[in-house]
């Protein structure tokens, strides 16, 4: 098979490097790609929402199937514009529809579809600028922390978490009338404060069938010990130590079941991987959020933990024969930490030379903003590398990560260095 993924980030380096290891891979594009993607595939110059330029590429280079990584040509339907092509429509594309994409799209509609599904998650209310006085009113009646959500894609900054009932009701404000994550927070879902512990579930789905891939966590703010600014991830570990047996079939029963049977019944059609954001409150799981893709930095340490023939599993997608698979998981604990440039997840430079690559052992490297010029591998995104590594505990792995980063360098590099501090 010829295939292309669409992305240029660390999953998508993730997605690359265990798609090329199947021997029904014959050739492999990723577009955009980045540095590490140049390596073992043929990167081409597109933007990932430019469907006419993909539509192209696909027909020029014969491409069997299209996987996709981020989660912005899915809501703009780039599966419908596959289907609705005549020379387009044999083509397998990995992500949902765009009807069902709107369960990362809307905060609105996932909250809506957890409800009608009987999915326990927090209790909520959605407020747009014509309701803003009603939004000050439901603020009032809860207690801290507030919880404000930009319903559209904020590129995972949408949202906030506040301790102060004025500045929750002036952020609020910020959000609906001055557009503060522009057309994403025209709408804003505020909604009850989960005490707990996070974890991420993966699902995939053919549509009919469900299989599950190994449970991760991931941490999202800035500073050593969740202190700072959210950013789309800076480390993660899978397996999480926390989710028991007993905790994972509970994941199961009330969460993922549901979930599937909910797409067929409300005529979503979903060929892909789902992200559940979970957080385990007490003994029970509770749904976050939905995402309609893989998680980053999460996929750096499920894929690399998955032994079975990833090409193989992405066609029993396509073809709805998923329920004749046997995932296959390597029982040993995978870590990532990420490597990010100074000042992300706020302003920050690019062009920094990356040396000591040629020096790291025993771990996998996945390039995320990083890319080749003039055969020098630079800085070019917020998040720049994410150095995953195995042990047979996730303390083991951890410090493979961490030892191997030292080797590493590039101009105000920065990254945590607590990830699994909470475990």
């Amino acid at each position: 098979m010829t295939i292309l993924i669409l992305g240029s980030g660390g999953r998508e380096h993730t997605f690359a490097w265990k798609i090329v290891q199947s021997p029904l891979c014959q050739k492999l594009f990723v577009a955009p790609g980045n540095s590490g993607t140049a390596e073992i595939a043929i990167n081409i110059d597109l933007k990932v929402t430019d469907f006419r330029a993909i539509r192209k590429l696909v027909l020029e280079r014969n491409i069997d199937m299209v996987v996709v990584g981020p989660e912005d040509p899915l809501v703009e339907g780039i599966h419908d514009f596959f289907l609705n092509d005549k020379e387009l429509k044999h083509v397998a594309v990995i992500g949902p529809q765009k009807a069902a994409s709107q369960l990362e799209g809307s905060k609105e509609f996932a909250k809506e579809f957890l409800f009608r599904h009987n999915i326990p998650t927090a209790t909520y209310q959605s407020f747009d600028a014509t309701s803003l006085d009603a939004g000050y009113q439901f603020l009032e009646t809860l207690n801290p922390p507030y919880v404000l959500k930009a319903d559209g894609l904020a590129g995972g900054k949408g949202v906030l978490i506040l301790n102060d009932l004025n500045e929750a009701k002036a952020e609020l404000k910020s959000m609906l009338v001055d557009a503060k994550f522009g057309t994403a927070s025209t709408k804003v879902v505020i909604e009850e404060f989960l005490d707990g512990i996070e974890l991420s579930c993966f699902v995939l789905t053919d549509g009919k069938n469900y299989q599950l891939l190994p449970t991760a966590k991931d941490y999202k703010r800035i500073g050593d010990g969740d202190t700072g600014l959210n950013t789309g991830g800076m480390g993660a570990v899978s397996p999480v130590p926390f989710a028991t047996e007993s905790f994972l079939k509970k994941i199961e029963e009330r969460v993922v079941k549901p979930t599937v049977s909910g797409l067929q019944k409300d005529g979503l059609d979903y060929k892909g991987f789902i992200f559940i954001g979970l957080i385990k409150v007490g003994d029970d799981p509770k749904v976050i959020e939905y995402n309609v893709r893989m998680g980053d930095p999460e996929t750096e340490v499920v894929l690399p933990r998955l032994k079975n023939d990833l090409v193989e599993i992405l066609q029993a997608i396509a073809n709805q024969t998923l329920d004749k698979i046997e995932i296959e998981i390597d029982e040993r604990a995978a870590t990532t930490v990420m490597l990010v440039s100074g000042g992300y997840p706020e302003s920050y430079e690019k062009g920094k030379e990356i040396t000591g690559l040629e020096n790291l052992t025993d771990v996998l490297p996945f390039h995320a903003g990083a890319m080749l010029i003039d055969h020098k591998v630079v800085t070019s995104g917020g998040r720049v590398m994410a150095i995953t590594a195995f042990g047979n505990t996730y303390q083991e792995a951890i410090k493979k990560s961490y030892q191997n980063i030292e080797k590493l360098h590039f101009d105000k590099i920065y990254y945590r260095k607590d990830i699994g501090f909470d475990l």
